[in-house]
């Protein structure tokens, strides 16, 4: 006997992502999980007297949006707590927001926030500029990430607590000093910033109801956008404590993948490791699975700490035939890859230059041959991928997590072009190689990196190459522009795919979790320079209405 629906959606332009039945105009939902997708004789198949039966009145309905590299939490206590304004903003413009934000603190209150574009670096970069920054915050410690989020800005009172000066050892080259006075500027690059962190930690430090909120806050921003599962890129045991607090209390409205610290080059959180990965199955619930880990193997671009094949354009720094380094040997990278193989757990690896790809390509094929098929690997970012890897992804079952939106011109790409030759800069993001290397390609946002989840932004960034917003003129290597079906699956079914929730989510299929959206306009009936106003007017998570537009 077939049960009776829940919820029945009629009269619905329905795109579900799914293979075998691709089209639909009737919704049915049971049990907080798909029914059946099909025409209009479902409404009348599977009505019973308590189901909700609603006309959607031709509205476009697609899966929820899966978003398989995000930092949610920074991005609630960002919301919550920090200063933000746009990479855009000038040198003038951050000034005068540092300012305004800090009149609203206390004498002894940290000034946090961001996200300053890449293409600052070298206004930031003085002594004097630092000296600037000390007056906007009225004596009051400040630490302003960059746009990548690797790298900060600080103050001389932040200086101060972290203990870093002018004598302070930098075998690293991570203490951006003046070229003129060799005095500290403010600026630390990636791991040199972890002192600093610290001292926030140490005069700052958050509550776990704090952190619980952060969590919350981040899924209710998210869900405007209509994204109903997401992986965390990069956690601390806070963070999947608070996940699991929220799930127990029937609170956490979103699948959540958590990808467990390896190394930590950025933030100096603890534990990290084999600590934290022996935590993991302590804070997993429902809809948190700590199922990945996060190996750090390179920088950014923009601060030449990316690893490259070949050489970065010369600077007084580094000379005319740097390349950047991974961050771990090839013996630890595969020896770490291994040990979490071993232990069931899939792998994030982040990698922004193209010798940190190969690094990270050639440790995953050892690992696989020695039959580890089931264990799932994403390269992270894989901004530059050289043309003899791009097969390797489909062949070694490798996800490329393409993230954050730098498919087109913006701010990163126009740094990245000031540090690297013409011809190599513009050759970024192969999407349309790698999908056609048989690699599952999935989209993830990076935000708050990105400063918005907005997955049609990403959509309508991958199917023209161009800047959806129109800030940035020209098309980013149009030949890797993508259709836009499969623009689509890469936001929802790859992403899902590619974070070990394939058959839970990600298309509309009869026993998948009902996490479905209603937008405004048919994607496929508008110019696709329209993609990116395209507007949520519900969301939908396991059967429950959890955003609705109002308006």
């Amino acid at each position: 006997m077939v049960r009776s629906a829940d919820l029945i959606l009629t009269g619905a332009t329905i795109h579900t992502v799914d293979t075998v039945r691709p089209r639909g105009s009737t919704l049915a939902v049971a049990d907080g999980k798909v029914l059946a997708v099909g025409g209009p004789e479902l409404a009348d198949e599977l009505r019973g007297p308590d189901t909700e039966v609603r006309d959607v009145g031709g509205r476009f309905v697609m899966p929820g949006f899966v978003d398989v590299h995000n930092h949610h939490a920074v991005a609630g206590r960002a919301d919550l707590f920090e200063l933000t304004f746009s990479a855009d903003a000038s040198f003038d413009e951050v000034i005068a927001a540092v300012r305004e934000h800090a009149s609203r603190l206390g004498p002894d209150e940290w000034v946090l926030g961001g996200a300053w574009g890449s293409t600052l670096v070298d206004a930031v970069s003085r002594e004097s500029a630092r000296r600037v920054l000390d007056e906007a915050a009225g004596g009051r410690p400040v630490m302003l990430n960059d746009d990548s989020r690797h790298n900060r800005w600080v103050n001389t009172k932040a200086l101060e607590l972290a203990g870093l000066n002018d004598a302070t050892a930098d075998p690293d080259g991570g203490l951006v000093r003046d070229s003129d006075t060799g005095e500290l500027t403010g600026v630390l690059l990636e791991a040199a910033g972890k002192p600093v962190e610290a001292a926030v930690r140490t005069t700052q430090s958050f509550s776990e109801e704090q952190h619980l909120r952060c969590s919350e806050r981040a899924i209710e921003m998210l869900h405007p956008y209509g994204i109903t599962a997401f992986q965390d890129a990069g956690v601390s045991v806070d963070i999947m404590r608070s996940l699991k607090s929220l799930d127990d209390a029937g609170r956490l409205a979103a699948w959540v993948v958590t990808s467990m610290l390896i190394n930590d080059p950025l933030f100096g959180v603890q534990p990290i490791g084999d600590a934290l990965i022996a935590l993991g199955d302590e804070y997993r619930s429902t809809h948190h699975r700590p199922d990945f880990v996060k190996i750090f193997l390179d920088g950014v671009p923009p601060t030449r700490t990316a690893a490259f094949l070949e050489p970065y354009l010369p600077d007084d720094v580094h000379g005319a035939h740097y390349h950047g380094e991974t961050s771990m040997t090839p013996d630890e990278l595969l020896g770490w890859l291994r040990k979490v193989a071993r232990n069931g757990l899939s792998v994030k690896i982040h990698c922004t230059g193209d010798g940190a790809v190969r690094a990270a390509l050639d440790a995953i094929e050892v690992v696989r041959a020695e039959g580890h098929r089931d264990v799932g690997f994403q390269i992270a970012h894989g901004q530059f991928v050289h043309p003899d890897d791009i097969a390797r992804f489909g062949s070694l079952g490798v996800a490329a997590d393409i993230s954050p939106y730098i498919w087109f011109p913006g701010v990163i790409p126009e740094a990245i072009a000031t540090v690297l030759p013409t011809e190599r800069a513009g050759r970024m993001q192969p999407n349309r190689a790698l999908l056609d290397s048989g690699a599952v390609v999935a989209g993830g946002s990076d935000w708050p990196v990105s400063e918005s989840p907005n997955a049609w932004e990403g959509i309508q960034g991958l199917v023209t190459r161009a800047d959806p917003a129109g800030r940035h003129p020209g098309r980013l290597w149009p030949e890797q522009a993508v259709t836009l079906e499969e623009a689509i699956a890469v936001f929802t079914i790859n992403s899902a795919k590619a974070m070990g929730l394939g058959r839970v989510t990600g298309s509309l299929a009869a026993g998948k979790s009902a996490d479905f959206i209603v937008v405004d306009q048919n994607p496929f009936e508008v110019e696709v320079t329209s993609l990116a106003r395209t507007r949520v007017l519900e969301t939908w998570f396991a059967g429950q209405l959890v955003f609705s537009h109002r308006g």
